[in-house]
Protein backbone atom coordinates (compact mmCIF):
# COMPACT_ATOMS: atom_id res chain seq x y z
CA UNK A 1 0.00 0.00 0.00
CA UNK A 2 2.75 2.80 0.19
CA UNK A 3 2.06 3.85 -2.98
CA UNK A 4 -1.72 4.91 -2.40
CA UNK A 5 -0.78 5.86 0.71
CA UNK A 6 2.25 8.42 -1.06
CA UNK A 7 -0.78 9.58 -3.08
CA UNK A 8 -2.87 10.30 -0.61
CA UNK A 9 -0.32 12.30 1.75
CA UNK A 10 0.26 14.13 -1.54
CA UNK A 11 -3.74 15.52 -1.52
CA UNK A 12 -3.90 15.75 2.23
CA UNK A 13 -0.30 16.56 4.04
CA UNK A 14 0.62 15.76 7.58
CA UNK A 15 -1.89 16.61 9.27
CA UNK A 16 -4.56 15.44 6.46
CA UNK A 17 -3.43 11.76 6.78
CA UNK A 18 -2.81 9.74 10.61
CA UNK A 19 -0.66 6.52 10.31
CA UNK A 20 0.72 4.27 13.06
CA UNK A 21 0.46 5.52 16.80
CA UNK A 22 -1.75 8.11 15.56
CA UNK A 23 -4.15 5.70 14.34
CA UNK A 24 -3.91 2.96 17.42
CA UNK A 25 -3.95 5.46 20.20
CA UNK A 26 -7.75 6.22 19.08
CA UNK A 27 -10.34 3.61 20.44
CA UNK A 28 -12.18 1.38 17.96
CA UNK A 29 -15.39 3.13 18.85
CA UNK A 30 -17.06 4.97 22.00
CA UNK A 31 -17.91 1.23 23.49
CA UNK A 32 -14.74 -0.58 22.49
CA UNK A 33 -11.31 0.83 23.46
CA UNK A 34 -9.11 -1.27 22.14
CA UNK A 35 -6.75 0.38 19.21
CA UNK A 36 -7.82 1.65 15.54
CA UNK A 37 -6.92 -1.34 13.40
CA UNK A 38 -7.77 0.77 10.32
CA UNK A 39 -4.04 1.22 7.91
CA UNK A 40 -5.03 5.03 8.13
CA UNK A 41 -6.84 7.98 8.68
CA UNK A 42 -7.80 10.15 5.82
CA UNK A 43 -8.92 13.47 7.68
CA UNK A 44 -9.76 15.47 4.30
CA UNK A 45 -10.68 19.43 5.09
CA UNK A 46 -12.54 20.03 2.22
CA UNK A 47 -15.23 18.47 -0.38
CA UNK A 48 -12.61 18.65 -3.28
CA UNK A 49 -9.98 16.73 -0.96
CA UNK A 50 -12.69 13.84 -0.03
CA UNK A 51 -13.20 13.99 -4.10
CA UNK A 52 -9.32 13.81 -4.27
CA UNK A 53 -9.22 10.88 -1.90
CA UNK A 54 -12.16 8.52 -3.06
CA UNK A 55 -10.65 9.15 -6.67
CA UNK A 56 -7.46 7.76 -5.64
CA UNK A 57 -9.24 5.19 -3.51
CA UNK A 58 -11.03 4.24 -6.41
CA UNK A 59 -8.45 3.79 -8.73
CA UNK A 60 -6.64 1.50 -6.28
CA UNK A 61 -9.58 -0.63 -5.38
CA UNK A 62 -9.29 0.76 -1.88
CA UNK A 63 -11.93 0.12 0.80
CA UNK A 64 -13.07 3.35 2.89
CA UNK A 65 -14.94 3.50 5.87
CA UNK A 66 -16.66 6.94 6.57
CA UNK A 67 -16.33 7.75 10.25
CA UNK A 68 -18.32 10.22 12.07
CA UNK A 69 -18.27 10.87 16.02
CA UNK A 70 -18.18 7.29 16.30
CA UNK A 71 -21.08 6.99 18.49
CA UNK A 72 -23.35 4.60 17.00
CA UNK A 73 -23.77 0.97 18.53
CA UNK A 74 -23.79 -0.96 15.53
CA UNK A 75 -20.27 -1.52 14.77
CA UNK A 76 -20.52 0.39 11.84
CA UNK A 77 -17.34 2.41 11.60
CA UNK A 78 -14.74 -0.87 12.38
CA UNK A 79 -11.94 -0.83 10.07
CA UNK A 80 -9.82 -3.35 9.75
CA UNK A 81 -5.91 -3.12 8.76
CA UNK A 82 -6.78 -3.48 5.05
CA UNK A 83 -9.11 -1.00 5.32
CA UNK A 84 -8.94 3.06 5.30
CA UNK A 85 -10.89 5.02 8.01
CA UNK A 86 -12.30 8.73 6.11
CA UNK A 87 -13.66 11.01 8.80
CA UNK A 88 -14.93 14.45 8.35
CA UNK A 89 -13.93 16.12 11.73
CA UNK A 90 -11.81 18.65 9.96
CA UNK A 91 -14.86 19.74 8.13
CA UNK A 92 -16.74 21.06 10.62
CA UNK A 93 -17.62 24.52 9.32
CA UNK A 94 -20.62 26.07 10.49
CA UNK A 95 -22.31 28.77 7.96
CA UNK A 96 -24.28 31.99 9.20
CA UNK A 97 -27.56 30.92 9.79
CA UNK A 98 -30.34 32.01 6.85
CA UNK A 99 -33.36 33.71 9.26
CA UNK A 100 -35.36 34.55 6.33
CA UNK A 101 -35.66 31.06 5.29
CA UNK A 102 -35.19 29.70 8.73
CA UNK A 103 -32.31 27.26 7.14
CA UNK A 104 -28.51 26.65 8.48
CA UNK A 105 -25.71 25.04 6.22
CA UNK A 106 -22.75 23.02 7.82
CA UNK A 107 -20.41 20.26 6.86
CA UNK A 108 -20.80 17.00 7.77
CA UNK A 109 -17.77 17.07 10.37
CA UNK A 110 -19.83 19.89 12.70
CA UNK A 111 -20.82 18.69 15.95
CA UNK A 112 -24.91 18.58 16.84
CA UNK A 113 -24.42 20.36 20.12
CA UNK A 114 -22.48 23.54 18.34
CA UNK A 115 -25.43 23.22 15.78
CA UNK A 116 -28.29 24.17 18.83
CA UNK A 117 -26.22 26.53 20.46
CA UNK A 118 -25.96 28.42 17.27
CA UNK A 119 -29.54 28.09 16.33
CA UNK A 120 -30.36 28.74 19.83
CA UNK A 121 -28.55 31.77 19.38
CA UNK A 122 -30.46 33.40 16.70
CA UNK A 123 -33.76 32.39 18.54
CA UNK A 124 -34.28 29.25 16.25
CA UNK A 125 -33.94 25.47 17.18
CA UNK A 126 -32.81 22.35 15.76
CA UNK A 127 -35.49 19.30 17.21
CA UNK A 128 -32.65 16.34 16.75
CA UNK A 129 -31.69 15.86 19.99
CA UNK A 130 -29.56 13.13 22.26
CA UNK A 131 -27.52 12.11 24.72
CA UNK A 132 -24.37 11.78 22.68
CA UNK A 133 -24.91 15.81 21.26
CA UNK A 134 -22.01 16.89 22.29
CA UNK A 135 -19.47 14.53 19.85
CA UNK A 136 -22.27 12.74 17.21
CA UNK A 137 -21.52 14.50 14.25
CA UNK A 138 -24.33 15.82 11.75
CA UNK A 139 -22.87 13.77 8.93
CA UNK A 140 -22.92 10.35 11.12
CA UNK A 141 -26.84 11.34 12.00
CA UNK A 142 -27.63 12.10 8.51
CA UNK A 143 -25.74 8.76 7.44
CA UNK A 144 -28.09 7.07 10.03
CA UNK A 145 -31.03 8.81 9.91
CA UNK A 146 -30.94 9.69 13.90
CA UNK A 147 -34.15 10.20 15.93
CA UNK A 148 -33.63 11.17 19.61
CA UNK A 149 -36.19 12.23 21.97
CA UNK A 150 -38.11 14.80 20.13
CA UNK A 151 -39.24 12.63 16.71
CA UNK A 152 -43.10 12.33 18.31
CA UNK A 153 -43.15 16.12 17.34
CA UNK A 154 -40.37 16.62 14.63
CA UNK A 155 -39.78 13.63 12.96
CA UNK A 156 -36.14 12.08 12.17
CA UNK A 157 -33.12 13.49 10.58
CA UNK A 158 -34.52 13.20 7.31
CA UNK A 159 -37.20 15.30 8.02
CA UNK A 160 -34.62 18.19 9.16
CA UNK A 161 -32.60 18.07 6.08
CA UNK A 162 -33.46 19.77 2.68
CA UNK A 163 -30.47 19.70 1.14
CA UNK A 164 -26.98 17.70 0.59
CA UNK A 165 -23.94 17.98 -1.16
CA UNK A 166 -22.60 14.11 -1.31
CA UNK A 167 -19.11 12.46 -2.79
CA UNK A 168 -19.76 9.09 -4.19
CA UNK A 169 -16.91 5.99 -4.48
CA UNK A 170 -15.48 7.29 -7.46
CA UNK A 171 -14.90 10.45 -5.90
CA UNK A 172 -17.90 13.09 -8.15
CA UNK A 173 -19.28 15.05 -6.07
CA UNK A 174 -23.13 15.63 -6.27
CA UNK A 175 -24.26 18.60 -5.02
CA UNK A 176 -28.19 19.34 -4.11
CA UNK A 177 -28.02 22.01 -1.73
CA UNK A 178 -31.84 22.71 -1.62
CA UNK A 179 -32.50 25.18 0.81
CA UNK A 180 -36.33 25.05 -0.16
CA UNK A 181 -39.53 23.48 1.76
CA UNK A 182 -40.82 22.53 -2.15
CA UNK A 183 -38.96 21.23 -4.64
CA UNK A 184 -40.36 18.21 -6.81
CA UNK A 185 -37.71 19.35 -9.62
CA UNK A 186 -37.27 15.30 -10.72
CA UNK A 187 -35.67 12.54 -8.35
CA UNK A 188 -35.46 13.90 -4.24
CA UNK A 189 -31.87 12.35 -4.60
CA UNK A 190 -30.50 13.59 -0.90
CA UNK A 191 -33.22 10.53 0.13
CA UNK A 192 -30.92 7.91 -1.21
CA UNK A 193 -28.24 8.93 1.51
CA UNK A 194 -30.16 9.51 4.40
CA UNK A 195 -30.10 6.53 6.40
CA UNK A 196 -28.12 4.58 4.09
CA UNK A 197 -24.67 4.49 6.52
CA UNK A 198 -22.23 5.44 4.32
CA UNK A 199 -22.68 3.32 1.93
CA UNK A 200 -23.75 4.82 -1.46
CA UNK A 201 -21.62 7.97 -1.21
CA UNK A 202 -19.97 10.21 1.79
CA UNK A 203 -22.04 13.41 2.85
CA UNK A 204 -19.85 16.75 3.48
CA UNK A 205 -22.39 19.43 3.46
CA UNK A 206 -26.05 19.67 4.19
CA UNK A 207 -28.83 22.75 4.58
CA UNK A 208 -30.73 21.88 7.51
CA UNK A 209 -34.62 23.10 8.66
CA UNK A 210 -34.52 25.50 11.73
CA UNK A 211 -38.01 25.47 13.88
CA UNK A 212 -38.72 28.48 15.77
CA UNK A 213 -37.70 28.58 19.77
CA UNK A 214 -39.91 27.13 22.32
CA UNK A 215 -39.39 29.85 25.37
CA UNK A 216 -41.47 27.56 27.73
CA UNK A 217 -41.45 23.89 28.67
CA UNK A 218 -42.91 21.96 31.14
CA UNK A 219 -41.82 18.28 32.44
CA UNK A 220 -42.84 15.85 34.63
CA UNK A 221 -42.57 12.44 35.54
CA UNK A 222 -45.51 10.38 35.97
CA UNK A 223 -46.10 6.79 37.44
CA UNK A 224 -48.66 4.64 35.61
CA UNK A 225 -50.08 1.27 37.17
CA UNK A 226 -50.73 -0.42 34.17
CA UNK A 227 -48.94 -0.70 30.28
CA UNK A 228 -52.66 -0.69 28.93
CA UNK A 229 -52.99 2.88 29.80
CA UNK A 230 -49.62 4.13 28.72
CA UNK A 231 -50.81 4.07 24.87
CA UNK A 232 -54.23 5.83 26.05
CA UNK A 233 -52.53 8.75 28.37
CA UNK A 234 -50.00 9.36 25.40
CA UNK A 235 -53.56 9.82 23.14
CA UNK A 236 -54.32 12.14 25.79
CA UNK A 237 -51.80 14.22 26.80
CA UNK A 238 -51.28 14.72 22.59
CA UNK A 239 -54.80 16.02 22.15
CA UNK A 240 -55.16 18.31 25.49
CA UNK A 241 -51.79 19.85 24.56
CA UNK A 242 -52.31 20.94 21.32
CA UNK A 243 -49.48 19.78 19.30
CA UNK A 244 -46.87 21.21 22.30
CA UNK A 245 -45.92 17.61 23.34
CA UNK A 246 -42.25 17.22 22.27
CA UNK A 247 -41.52 14.04 24.81
CA UNK A 248 -42.91 11.13 25.67
CA UNK A 249 -40.53 8.70 27.39
CA UNK A 250 -41.13 5.37 28.94
CA UNK A 251 -39.18 3.72 31.60
CA UNK A 252 -40.01 0.48 32.84
CA UNK A 253 -39.40 -0.22 36.63
CA UNK A 254 -36.31 -2.42 36.27
CA UNK A 255 -34.58 0.45 34.37
CA UNK A 256 -35.77 3.31 36.82
CA UNK A 257 -35.12 1.28 39.99
CA UNK A 258 -31.65 0.26 38.71
CA UNK A 259 -30.61 3.69 37.77
CA UNK A 260 -31.92 5.42 41.17
CA UNK A 261 -30.47 2.90 43.10
CA UNK A 262 -26.74 3.28 41.92
CA UNK A 263 -27.34 6.88 42.52
CA UNK A 264 -28.61 7.26 46.24
CA UNK A 265 -27.24 10.66 46.34
CA UNK A 266 -29.87 11.93 43.77
CA UNK A 267 -33.61 13.59 45.28
CA UNK A 268 -35.94 11.24 43.23
CA UNK A 269 -39.15 12.51 41.69
CA UNK A 270 -41.45 9.59 42.12
CA UNK A 271 -40.38 6.69 44.36
CA UNK A 272 -39.83 3.40 42.59
CA UNK A 273 -42.50 1.13 43.69
CA UNK A 274 -44.07 1.65 40.26
CA UNK A 275 -44.45 -0.63 37.44
CA UNK A 276 -44.30 2.52 34.39
CA UNK A 277 -42.75 5.61 34.65
CA UNK A 278 -43.36 7.98 31.67
CA UNK A 279 -41.31 11.81 31.05
CA UNK A 280 -43.59 13.89 29.62
CA UNK A 281 -42.17 17.29 28.25
CA UNK A 282 -44.05 20.21 25.98
CA UNK A 283 -42.60 23.32 24.70
CA UNK A 284 -44.28 26.11 23.27
CA UNK A 285 -43.74 30.32 22.98
CA UNK A 286 -46.14 31.01 26.02
CA UNK A 287 -45.37 30.25 29.80
CA UNK A 288 -48.37 30.92 31.20
CA UNK A 289 -50.77 28.99 29.03
CA UNK A 290 -48.02 26.09 28.45
CA UNK A 291 -47.96 25.68 32.38
CA UNK A 292 -51.52 26.12 32.65
CA UNK A 293 -52.28 23.60 29.85
CA UNK A 294 -49.65 21.05 30.93
CA UNK A 295 -51.14 21.01 34.74
CA UNK A 296 -54.06 20.83 33.59
CA UNK A 297 -53.75 18.25 31.36
CA UNK A 298 -51.97 16.00 34.10
CA UNK A 299 -54.93 17.01 36.12
CA UNK A 300 -57.37 15.43 33.51
CA UNK A 301 -55.03 12.37 33.33
CA UNK A 302 -55.57 11.66 37.29
CA UNK A 303 -59.47 12.01 36.99
CA UNK A 304 -59.68 9.83 33.88
CA UNK A 305 -57.24 7.05 36.38
CA UNK A 306 -54.50 7.35 33.73
CA UNK A 307 -51.71 8.10 36.35
CA UNK A 308 -51.27 7.45 39.63
CA UNK A 309 -48.62 9.65 40.81
CA UNK A 310 -46.85 12.62 39.55
CA UNK A 311 -44.07 15.03 39.63
CA UNK A 312 -44.09 18.51 37.79
CA UNK A 313 -40.72 19.89 37.78
CA UNK A 314 -40.90 23.32 38.97
CA UNK A 315 -37.53 24.59 37.30
CA UNK A 316 -34.75 23.58 34.90
CA UNK A 317 -32.86 22.27 37.35
CA UNK A 318 -35.46 19.85 38.32
CA UNK A 319 -36.21 19.06 34.52
CA UNK A 320 -32.46 18.27 33.96
CA UNK A 321 -32.78 15.73 36.91
CA UNK A 322 -35.58 14.14 35.51
CA UNK A 323 -33.60 13.89 31.96
CA UNK A 324 -30.15 12.77 33.94
CA UNK A 325 -32.23 9.70 34.90
CA UNK A 326 -33.73 8.87 31.54
CA UNK A 327 -30.39 9.51 29.88
CA UNK A 328 -27.71 8.25 32.17
CA UNK A 329 -26.68 5.36 29.66
CA UNK A 330 -23.61 5.14 31.84
CA UNK A 331 -24.73 3.75 34.90
CA UNK A 332 -26.86 0.99 32.84
CA UNK A 333 -23.23 0.14 31.21
CA UNK A 334 -21.51 -0.14 34.60
CA UNK A 335 -24.19 -2.57 36.04
CA UNK A 336 -24.94 -4.57 33.30
CA UNK A 337 -21.70 -5.13 31.71
CA UNK A 338 -20.87 -7.50 29.87
CA UNK A 339 -23.60 -6.06 27.62
CA UNK A 340 -26.36 -6.25 24.69
CA UNK A 341 -28.28 -3.01 23.56
CA UNK A 342 -31.07 -4.00 21.00
CA UNK A 343 -32.57 -0.66 19.71
CA UNK A 344 -35.96 -1.68 17.90
CA UNK A 345 -39.36 -0.67 16.91
CA UNK A 346 -42.74 -2.38 18.11
CA UNK A 347 -46.05 -1.56 17.45
CA UNK A 348 -47.01 0.83 20.61
CA UNK A 349 -49.74 -1.73 21.56
CA UNK A 350 -47.60 -4.66 21.73
CA UNK A 351 -44.43 -3.34 23.60
CA UNK A 352 -45.61 -4.70 27.02
CA UNK A 353 -46.18 -8.09 25.88
CA UNK A 354 -42.69 -8.06 23.31
CA UNK A 355 -41.40 -7.01 26.77
CA UNK A 356 -42.80 -9.83 29.20
CA UNK A 357 -41.80 -12.41 26.19
CA UNK A 358 -38.35 -11.73 26.27
CA UNK A 359 -37.97 -11.71 30.39
CA UNK A 360 -39.50 -15.13 29.97
CA UNK A 361 -37.18 -16.38 27.30
CA UNK A 362 -34.04 -14.93 29.17
CA UNK A 363 -34.72 -16.37 32.16
CA UNK A 364 -35.94 -19.67 30.53
CA UNK A 365 -32.49 -19.45 29.26
CA UNK A 366 -29.55 -18.01 31.31
CA UNK A 367 -31.64 -18.29 34.98
CA UNK A 368 -30.68 -15.55 37.72
CA UNK A 369 -27.43 -14.62 35.05
CA UNK A 370 -29.90 -13.21 32.64
CA UNK A 371 -31.08 -9.26 33.30
CA UNK A 372 -32.02 -6.01 31.55
CA UNK A 373 -33.66 -2.62 31.17
CA UNK A 374 -36.54 -1.36 29.02
CA UNK A 375 -36.88 2.36 28.02
CA UNK A 376 -37.93 4.28 25.05
CA UNK A 377 -39.38 7.30 23.52
CA UNK A 378 -42.71 4.87 22.80
CA UNK A 379 -44.32 7.45 21.52
CA UNK A 380 -43.02 6.95 17.76
CA UNK A 381 -42.76 2.63 18.51
CA UNK A 382 -39.13 3.35 19.71
CA UNK A 383 -37.69 0.73 22.74
CA UNK A 384 -34.22 0.12 23.96
CA UNK A 385 -33.62 -3.18 25.45
CA UNK A 386 -30.20 -3.25 27.55
CA UNK A 387 -29.31 -7.18 28.20
CA UNK A 388 -26.63 -9.22 30.18
CA UNK A 389 -26.39 -12.73 30.58
CA UNK A 390 -23.22 -12.93 32.51
CA UNK A 391 -21.13 -13.53 29.55
CA UNK A 392 -20.24 -11.67 26.69
CA UNK A 393 -18.58 -14.79 24.21
CA UNK A 394 -19.70 -14.16 20.47
CA UNK A 395 -21.57 -17.27 20.40
CA UNK A 396 -23.48 -16.53 23.63
CA UNK A 397 -24.40 -12.70 22.42
CA UNK A 398 -25.34 -14.52 18.98
CA UNK A 399 -27.99 -16.51 20.65
CA UNK A 400 -29.45 -13.32 22.43
CA UNK A 401 -29.57 -11.68 19.49
CA UNK A 402 -30.98 -14.46 17.17
CA UNK A 403 -33.95 -14.79 20.52
CA UNK A 404 -34.70 -10.94 20.14
CA UNK A 405 -34.40 -10.44 16.61
CA UNK A 406 -36.78 -13.79 15.92
CA UNK A 407 -39.50 -12.04 18.30
CA UNK A 408 -39.46 -8.62 16.81
CA UNK A 409 -40.29 -10.34 13.11
CA UNK A 410 -42.90 -12.45 15.07
CA UNK A 411 -44.33 -8.94 16.58
CA UNK A 412 -44.28 -7.15 12.94
CA UNK A 413 -41.53 -4.62 14.46
CA UNK A 414 -38.24 -3.66 13.44
CA UNK A 415 -34.80 -4.59 14.22
CA UNK A 416 -33.41 -1.01 14.23
CA UNK A 417 -34.96 2.33 15.04
CA UNK A 418 -32.18 4.34 15.39
CA UNK A 419 -28.40 4.07 14.85
CA UNK A 420 -28.99 1.55 11.14
CA UNK A 421 -27.67 -1.69 10.36
CA UNK A 422 -23.94 -1.32 10.38
CA UNK A 423 -22.13 -4.43 10.66
CA UNK A 424 -23.94 -5.91 13.62
CA UNK A 425 -27.35 -6.59 12.64
CA UNK A 426 -26.89 -7.44 8.74
CA UNK A 427 -27.81 -11.37 9.32
CA UNK A 428 -30.89 -10.05 10.65
CA UNK A 429 -32.41 -7.66 8.03
CA UNK A 430 -34.28 -10.12 6.52
CA UNK A 431 -36.38 -10.10 9.99
CA UNK A 432 -37.66 -6.67 8.60
CA UNK A 433 -36.96 -6.48 5.17
CA UNK A 434 -38.50 -8.47 2.26
CA UNK A 435 -36.36 -10.07 -0.29
CA UNK A 436 -37.69 -8.05 -2.63
CA UNK A 437 -36.60 -4.76 -1.00
CA UNK A 438 -33.19 -5.93 -0.61
CA UNK A 439 -32.28 -6.71 -3.88
CA UNK A 440 -33.67 -3.24 -4.84
CA UNK A 441 -30.99 -2.17 -2.47
CA UNK A 442 -28.32 -4.06 -4.11
CA UNK A 443 -29.14 -2.56 -6.86
CA UNK A 444 -28.77 0.88 -5.86
CA UNK A 445 -25.35 -0.31 -3.88
CA UNK A 446 -24.38 -1.80 -7.47
CA UNK A 447 -25.12 1.25 -9.60
CA UNK A 448 -23.13 3.68 -7.60
CA UNK A 449 -20.57 1.98 -5.98
CA UNK A 450 -19.92 -0.94 -8.62
CA UNK A 451 -16.73 -2.22 -7.15
CA UNK A 452 -18.11 -2.21 -3.34
CA UNK A 453 -15.59 0.59 -2.39
CA UNK A 454 -17.50 2.71 0.45
CA UNK A 455 -18.33 0.47 3.59
CA UNK A 456 -18.63 -3.13 2.17
CA UNK A 457 -20.75 -5.68 4.44
CA UNK A 458 -22.65 -3.07 6.16
CA UNK A 459 -26.30 -2.91 5.94
CA UNK A 460 -26.41 -6.22 3.85
CA UNK A 461 -23.62 -8.38 1.78
CA UNK A 462 -23.62 -7.47 -2.05
CA UNK A 463 -23.86 -11.24 -2.89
Amino acid sequence: MPALLNELYEILGEVGLLQGKDVSSRPRSWTDSTPCQAMAIARPASTQELADVMKTCHHHDQVVIPLGGGTGLVHAVEATTNQLLVSLERMNNIEPIDLSGSTITVEAGAILQNVQEIAKNNDLFFPIDLGARGSAQIGGLIATNAGGNQVLRYGMMREQVLGLEVVLADGTIISSMNNMLKNNAGYDLKQLFIGAEGTLGIVTRAVLRLRPLMVSKSTALVAVKHFSKIPTLLKTMAASLGGTLNSYEVLWNNFYTLITDAHPERVLPLSNEHPFYVLIESCSANKETDKILFESALEQAFKSELIVDAAIAQNEKQSEGMWAIRDDIETIMHKLSPLIAFDISIPIALLDNFVNVIEKKLTAKWGDSAKFVSFGHLGDSNIHLVITVGSGEHEVKQAVMDMIYSEVSTFNGSISAEHGIGLEKVNYLHHSRSSDEINLMRTLKTALDPKTLLNPGRVFNIK
